[in-house]
């Protein structure tokens, strides 16, 4: 199998890290981008010019397209893009702020829109490609204190479904990955955390005795996207985890059977 250019946002640590380190061992290049590029100075050591170290702030578009434009110029080529940059607001509806709320999808969306539109014309143009955008469970599950988090996310799901299938005549795969809670920095340092109110007391004990479960680490996510990335027919999405095989299917299953139950008030909309 020919080795494959990667370019991965957010690669300073967690998820993407793990990306960028299964890329690099199995003999891939990758770009790896991070707000300050000093965090990835370990795996030039390592790597060397198979590594490119770019700084970036998804949210800025037009050091997106610079870094995009950098990492082409540098390797020649883009095979698989890793949408990883991202962050967690914690807080209810009431709770958090506006300000907060347009943080979080200016980085958990538009952060993901800018580079997808920066990569979509060097992809097009090869005939090939592969866009991983990075979802979570909370992409098609919601739970309190983080409504603002799942809208980031639920509206990235929409935007990239709809994104599969205007590429897919151009060679171009997408894939969003949807993992469970793991061990890692999204709800500690990596976190924005809304001013409580007293009302919502007892939501927060709730949440936080269910966040003290332990979690595990992402130690397998690098073989596992390499997987993801190799397959001949990769999948639109895919869980990370056992958590999601297991809640997913049942919460599913709920939303069917509301709709079923009240499908005649559905008809009655129609005047039937």
């Amino acid at each position: 199998m020919m080795s494959k250019v990667w370019f991965v946002t957010g690669a300073s640590r967690g998820f993407g890290r793990e990306f960028v380190i299964a890329a690099l061992e199995r003999g891939d290049r990758v770009a790896a981008t991070a707000r300050n590029t000093d965090t990835l100075s370990d795996l030039v050591d390592t790597y060397g010019e198979a590594v490119l170290p770019l700084r970036l702030d998804v949210t800025d578009r037009d050091e997106v397209f610079a870094a995009v434009a950098a990492a082409h110029e540098n390797f020649g080529a883009l095979d698989v893009v890793v949408n990883n940059a991202g962050y967690g607001l914690f807080g209810t509806v009431e709770e958090i702020t506006e300000q907060q709320l347009r943080d979080q999808f200016e980085t958990n969306l538009f952060g993901v829109f800018h580079v997808t539109q920066a990569v979509l014309p060097i992809l097009r143009e090869q005939g090939s490609g592969h866009i991983v955008q990075i979802s979570t469970i909370g992409g098609v599950a919601a739970f309190p204190t983080l409504g603002g988090y799942h809208a980031s996310k639920w509206a990235l799901e929409g935007l990239t479904e709809s994104l599969a299938q205007e590429v897919a005549g151009f060679g171009i795969q997408v894939t969003i990955i949807e993992p469970g809670g793991f061990d890692t920095d999204w709800k500690t340092t990596s976190a924005t955390v809304a001013d409580a109110l007293p009302p919502y007391t007892s939501v927060h004990v709730a949440m936080t005795q269910m966040a003290a479960a332990p979690s595990p680490k992402p130690v397998g996510f690098g073989s596992a996207i390499l997987e993801i990335v190799d397959a001949e027919k990769p999948p639109l999405r895919v869980f990370f985890g056992e958590q999601p095989t297991q809640m997913i299917p049942h919460l599913y299953q709920q939303r069917l059977d509301e709709w079923a139950a009240w499908a005649p008030v559905s008809l009655k909309a129609e005047g039937k």
